[in-house]
């Protein structure tokens, strides 16, 4: 046999299967990476435009803040008593 018709059948199996580009990587595992980080993307950007909605709520309401205390951080007021209330989960 020919080196060159072997030089080019193992690089072409190279290419194919072993390389960092190969056709398994390029037209399967690429594609659904991409769907999965779009998807990530449209989550984190809905969250970045409720958290500033939330921000400057924060800034312009005192009751807003006061509202914010009580229920992120189990705030309360003086001579007042907090009552926890745990919800049912199905284990």
């Amino acid at each position: 046999m020919n080196k060159y018709l072997i030089s080019l059948a193992a690089f072409i199996v190279w290419m194919l299967f072993f390389d960092d580009r190969d056709v398994v990587t390029t037209h399967v595992r690429q594609p659904g990476e991409l769907k999965q980080l779009k998807q990530s993307k449209a989550f984190y950007e809905k969250e970045i435009v409720e958290t500033r909605k939330e921000l400057e709520s924060l800034k312009s309401n005192a009751a807003t803040i006061e509202k914010y205390a009580r229920e992120k951080y189990l705030m309360k007021r003086e001579n007042e008593d907090l009552f926890l209330v745990k919800e049912a989960t199905d284990d």
